[in-house]
């Protein structure tokens, strides 16, 4: 490897090796190449569109910012080749795990938030996006000084499953609100991400959301013109966004600001995020057949996924993760090549400055993104659960089985009875469900660590230990499975 910064942006690796292609350009030319990029396109636009979409039900009435979002996941993995030397096969895409967050801040009515439209306090969650990005960094200098091992240990699945559980749990409510709107068509939207992804063959599997969205929408327009109408009697499509729409033009940018409470809201959301990162870079390493965790290393893939988190808070836009989509795509075309993931970035950009595309997809009815978070939601949950399971957590063990039940206690209790968050005394801060147990685990975790006699055995292995057990971590929804 040259030692020179500007030198290790040059491949200097094998074209292919272990049956995995590392320089697509000169095994299969640029059309290739090109194509392969455009299947990293599909495999991220999916998950992608739909987080603006939550959030706009969320912010009644600001509009999906569907073309900021793909925009600012472009810029996003852009940033974050440039941070990683152009080697890792990764794209930041929207991320699921501050939906929680987004949901909380529009909820707030204490205080000033009493009297606050909804763009404004979209503000104030995209300005608590700008600190959640900073946090990466944070963690990335801990993990460049103290070593990834030693910080790990804070942030063992005991704590970090129960949480991811609760994200998803927390926004049930939601899902069912919007389920509730025509049920005929939230049914077909959940049932078809299912079909696809048991049934679903090649990168049909790996994009059900995306293909769910895409059917169900099409039978939505069959029944709208047949004169069906959702159970409040409204029209089941509404096109009044697209009218005016130019077909090219910038990204809806909003100017962030921030306040105490709706930061530490959307900065706890950063917490799984994290483990998210970490467990996709394990689960692309697996893939690729390289261990990007040591080059060019966790710190520096946290440092890219936090900074251009931080970059689209800055302009109003969402915060970005690695993506397990595009890593299932990496691990079905044996392609590692960054190549692929630098081409959806510049295609994703390109798409976020057409207006147009934006208001015709905000057009999907609010029962199709019901169905369809509902089966994300549910799924987020899940993934909390496979993330004790694969790593061997031990409920036995009585400082593990305390740690989770707080943590869930707290994160769904607090969510269900206080869902503008509790209060703290002579003080205007108010904590969400979600703040408050991820809070109370990292705490109780570290105290019974030292104070229980139990506390040196955290789990059945540690961070480090077993590969796919640590890809798992995580909430993406990759299709990466253990040989």
């Amino acid at each position: 490897m040259e030692k020179s910064f500007f030198g290790k942006f040059k491949y200097d690796g094998p074209d292919q090796a272990d049956g995995i292609v590392y320089n697509s350009v000169k095994v299969y030319g640029w059309p290739k190449t090109i194509v392969l990029g455009l299947q990293h396109i599909v495999a991220m636009s999916g998950a992608t569109i739909i987080v603006p979409i939550l959030v706009a039900g969320y912010f009644v009435g600001i509009g999906a910012k569907v073309s900021t979002a793909l925009f600012f996941a472009g810029v996003a993995t852009l940033f974050f080749q440039l941070v990683t030397f152009a080697k890792v096969p990764i794209f930041l895409g929207s991320s699921f795990a501050f939906l929680g967050g987004y949901q909380a801040v529009a909820n707030m009515t204490n205080g000033q938030f009493a009297t606050l439209s909804m763009e404004e306090k979209f503000q104030y969650a995209s300005g608590g996006v700008v600190v959640a990005g900073l946090m990466y960094l944070v963690l990335a200098l801990l993990m460049k000084l103290a070593g990834t091992k030693r910080v790990m240990k804070y942030l063992p699945p005991t704590v970090t499953g129960p949480i991811v559980v609760c994200i998803g749990a927390s926004l049930f409510g939601s899902a069912f609100d919007n389920y509730s709107q025509n049920w005929i068509l939230a049914t077909i939207a959940a049932a078809l991400i299912v079909i696809f992804n048991v049934r679903g063959k090649g990168i049909i599997k790996i994009i059900p959301i995306l293909m769910s969205a895409v059917i169900s929408y099409a039978i939505a327009v069959v029944m709208h013109l047949l004169g069906f109408t959702n159970a409040d009697g409204s029209a089941i499509i509404n096109t009044a966004a697209i009218n005016g729409a130019s077909l090219i033009g910038p990204p809806s940018i909003i100017k962030p600001m921030w306040e105490l409470n709706s930061t530490i809201t959307m900065v706890v959301c950063a917490l799984p995020a994290m483990v998210e990162h970490i467990g996709d870079i394990n689960a692309v390493s697996i893939a690729a057949k390289r261990s990007f965790t040591k080059f060019p290393g966790l710190h520096r893939t946290l440092l890219g996924d936090g900074a251009g988190t931080s970059i689209a808070g800055i302009f109003g836009g969402f915060p970005n993760t690695s993506y397990g989509e595009n890593t299932g795509v990496v691990a079905i075309t044996k392609n590692a090549d960054p190549r692929g993931h630098r081409i959806a970035a510049y295609g994703a950009i390109i798409l976020g400055c057409s207006p147009l595309i934006s208001a015709a997809i905000g057009t999907i009815p609010t029962a199709i993104i019901g169905g369809i978070s509902l089966a994300l939601y549910g799924m987020i949950s899940i993934i909390g659960f496979r993330n004790l399971i694969e790593n061997k957590t031990d409920f036995m063990n009585e400082r593990n089985l305390w740690v989770a039940v707080f943590i869930i206690a707290f994160g769904i209790g607090v969510t269900y009875r206080y869902p503008n968050g509790i209060a703290i005394p002579h003080t205007t801060i108010s904590l969400s469900g979600l703040a408050l147990a991820s809070i109370i685990g990292i705490l109780l975790n570290a105290i019974l660590n030292v104070w229980s006699k139990s506390g040196r055995d955290l789990e059945k292995r540690n961070y480090g230990d077993d590969a796919y057990a640590d890809a798992n971590r995580g909430i993406a929804l990759s299709s990466l499975k253990k040989d």
